[in-house]
């Protein structure tokens, strides 16, 4: 029986918005139906790009090391890495690519546990990321006035599919281990709501966690109680909007950092530094 190969095709666009002042930019999108023994390289390049496998088999070269990979299989492609890969003489693969670059992509990447020396992995079955990728090209080449943010979103979305397959086969070593986490998404909670009037209570109820247990393992690991982190938390914030903005009263200070009584938000203040926020402000504005 004679295989019929599916004819060659190749679609690239870039992104109709380029915008190299912000940490994080998606460059260009394509797709390719490969002919037999297609080959790019050995080269390098000075951005990332990230394949995805639909169909067909070939190898992929990294640093020397050959992989063979398949429909279904992701690889990532460092810059000034070297590198190359080649389709398959009877199954030339189809692929979908992304490239990215920026001074935020390398912690991207790793924090999604793509390592230069583990840089494939095999997204699930149900994965989205084709269609993620098949989107952002159709934006690019739409040149859609939303392409960036879309792409950016798409590639956010990519990455972390990428790291539910990486570091998903991964427990937690150790209680321990576990515990930090707990007090770190404490810290990051806080952080992110200590503006709005929230309490310990909701902030456990979010967490999924058991508000007792989360007390204990925050004073373990930051030497406070969460409450008491969070109060030094708003002073902290409120002391920084007393220097820079002076247009603001006490009143609205209190307000924006989350404590909607200016008297106690006062006496909390003269508590830990000594002194009232009127009078803070007037020493270091030199009044």
């Amino acid at each position: 029986m004679n295989n019929i190969l599916p004819e060659f095709s190749y679609t690239v666009a870039p992104n109709p918005v380029y915008d190299d002042t912000g940490s994080l930019h998606v460059l260009f999108a394509g797709e390719s139906q490969t002919l037999p023994e297609h080959k790019i390289g050995p080269k390098i390049y000075d951005y990332f790009l990230m394949h995805m496998i639909e169909s067909g088999c070939g190898i992929f070269v990294h640093e020397g090391q050959e992989v063979r990979l398949e429909a279904g299989d992701a690889f990532l492609i460092r810059p000034g890495r070297l590198v190359s890969y080649i389709s398959d003489n009877h199954q030339p693969w189809r692929y979908r690519w992304i490239a990215f670059a920026g001074s935020s992509a390398e912690s991207l990447v790793q924090g999604a546990g793509l390592t230069p020396e583990h840089p494939v992995f095999r997204p699930a079955p149900q994965s989205n990321i084709p269609r993620l990728l098949s989107d952002t090209l159709n934006a690019f080449r739409a040149r859609r006035s939303a392409a960036q943010l879309s792409s950016l979103g798409n590639l956010y979305l990519i990455l972390a599919s990428a790291e539910d397959v990486v570091r998903g086969d991964y427990s937690l070593p150790a209680a321990d281990t576990a515990g930090s986490l707990a007090v770190k998404q404490m810290i990051r909670y806080m952080t992110d709501q200590y503006a709005h009037p929230v309490s310990i209570e909701d902030m456990c109820q979010s967490l999924g966690y058991n508000r007792a247990y989360l007390a204990r393992l925050f004073k373990k690991e930051t030497g406070v109680a969460p409450v008491t982190y969070l109060l030094r938390l708003r002073i902290d914030k409120a002391r920084g909007l007393l220097r820079e903005r002076p247009d603001l009263s006490v009143q609205q200070i209190a307000s924006s950092v989350g404590l909607t009584d200016p008297l106690y938000f006062s006496r909390q203040f003269q508590r830990l530094h000594g002194q009232s926020p009127t009078a803070y402000r007037e020493s270091v504005l030199g009044r």
